[in-house]
């Protein structure tokens, strides 16, 4: 493989000559210039990213941190990145974590690597993350963003939902569709996200006059392998509800999948409501009714921040994003008297 040595031999210039013709700075004569390209042609001479990092000061690459490459949360998310990225005329660097278990420290591990092969920028999702890991952070690399996480004191590096209110939605909405009976398949007790929307799931329903405690429900990791076993757990017993929230649209479609497996009609006997608004869940059977959080234009606005802080890109940043609900066919209404919510059909 040629190196920029061979080049600079070839065309009969000074290293430092050549190196600043192919890099495009500073003074080189318009023959000199005719010579270094012409080598670079007949070298097949392609610079190395290190030599480019050296020429520019930055590599135009970011790096992006996702706890996992599974199931049909993640990949939307690294395409929006991908593509938006490219339109700009550059690049990431991916790098993941192994389970949800151990989200916390593969983030911190992932930024240290993603930093060493000299990303000019951060993107970390990272729900477990504790403050003083978002300080770490950021001292590591003061140009990152946090994806799914809020952290005072560090707020404008944080792209967060609001997951409370999201799930407040969702109660509110079975509610007015008649359901006072509900149960719920959460995500891991571990997971803030997780926690939030369910603290306004039942937050809402308590304040609707519904005994909480009474709630049937079950924890699960997001994955459709715990929305069928938690279909399993809670119809044990006998069912004693008209509706299940599930914490997440994959949750959602396993359990979707059992019940039908079991011979319980969705909606007629049961209606399911999932969360995320995933592109998978319109094709469930029937389709999914789920609360749509605007993950992509969240990634796609904590993204131009980014940019604009590593570039000055100077691209129109908006925060306030709220979720709504997806109105399909996988829920009932119960009451000819339910009130409308905010929703849209699909």
């Amino acid at each position: 493989m040629a190196t920029i040595k061979d080049v600079a031999k070839r065309a009969g210039v000074g290293l430092g000559t050549a190196s600043r013709a192919i890099a495009g700075n500073g003074p080189v004569s318009a023959k000199a210039m005719a010579r270094v390209l012409k080598a670079v042609e007949e070298l097949n001479f392609r610079p190395s990213h290190a030599a480019r990092v050296l020429q520019k000061g930055q590599s135009q690459t970011i790096g992006v941190f996702v706890p996992l490459i599974q199931g049909s949360f993640y990949t939307p998310i690294l395409h929006t990145i991908y593509t938006a990225l490219r339109a700009t005329g550059r690049h990431m660097v991916v790098d993941f974590g192994q389970t949800l278990e151990t989200e916390r420290q593969d983030a911190l591990n992932g930024a240290e690597f993603l930093t060493d092969r000299g990303c000019d920028g951060l993107i970390v999702m990272g729900t477990r993350l504790k403050p003083k890991d978002v300080e770490k952070l950021i001292q590591l690399q003061p140009k990152t963003v946090v994806l799914n996480r809020s952290v005072p004191g560090y707020m404008d590096h944080c792209f967060n939902p609001d997951h409370r209110a999201a799930g407040a939605l969702a109660a509110e909405t079975l509610y007015e569709a008649g359901h006072r009976a509900v149960a719920a398949i959460e995500g891991p007790e571990t997971s803030p996200d997780n926690v939030a929307r369910m603290k306004g799931f039942y937050d809402t329903l308590a304040a609707r006059g519904i005994d909480v405690e009474a709630i049937p429900r079950v924890n699960g990791d997001f994955s459709p392998a715990a929305g069928a076993a938690g279909v399993h757990t809670l119809l044990e017993h006998g069912r004693e509800f008209t509706a299940l929230f599930c914490a997440n649209d994959e949750s959602a479609m396993g359990a979707l999948a059992t019940l039908q497996q079991m011979g319980v009609s969705v909606p007629g006997d049961l209606s399911v409501m999932g969360y995320d608004g995933i592109d998978l869940a319109a094709f469930a059977v029937p389709p999914l009714t789920t609360v749509m959080v605007p993950w992509l234009e969240i990634v796609r606005n904590a993204l131009g921040h980014l940019l604009n802080l590593c570039y000055d890109d100077k691209q129109t940043v908006v925060r306030d994003l709220p979720a709504e609900v997806i109105w399909r066919g996988s829920v009932a209404r119960l009451s000819a008297k339910a009130s409308r919510s905010p929703r849209r059909s699909a």
